[in-house]
C-alpha cells in the first residue's frame, strides 16, 4: 500500500512542477520572489518610513525652542 502511495506522490510532484515551470514561462517575474516586486522603486510601492521615538523630555525640549523661535519671530515683525 505504501508502495502505491508513493507512487502517486511522485505522479503528483511531477505534475506540480511541471505547473510551475509553466507558470514561470507566462510569469518570468515570478522567479524572483513572493515579494520582490512589491518592494522594488519601479513598481511604485512606497517604503515604510523609520519613525524616531522621542523621550517626553526631548519633545518638550523641541517644543520650548519652536515657541522661542515663534516669539522672537513675532517680536521682530511687530
Amino acid at each position: 500500500m505504501k508502495a502505491f502511495a508513493r507512487v502517486g506522490a511522485q505522479l503528483r510532484l511531477e505534475e506540480v512542477r511541471s505547473e510551475i515551470a509553466a507558470l514561470l514561462r507566462t510569469f518570468p517575474d515570478l522567479a524572483r520572489g513572493a515579494g520582490a516586486r512589491q518592494t522594488s522603486p519601479a513598481a511604485g510601492a512606497p517604503k515604510a518610513r523609520k519613525r524616531r521615538n522621542l523621550s517626553a523630555a526631548a519633545r518638550k525640549a523641541i517644543s520650548d525652542a519652536q515657541k522661542k523661535r515663534w516669539a522672537a519671530q513675532r517680536a521682530k515683525q511687530g
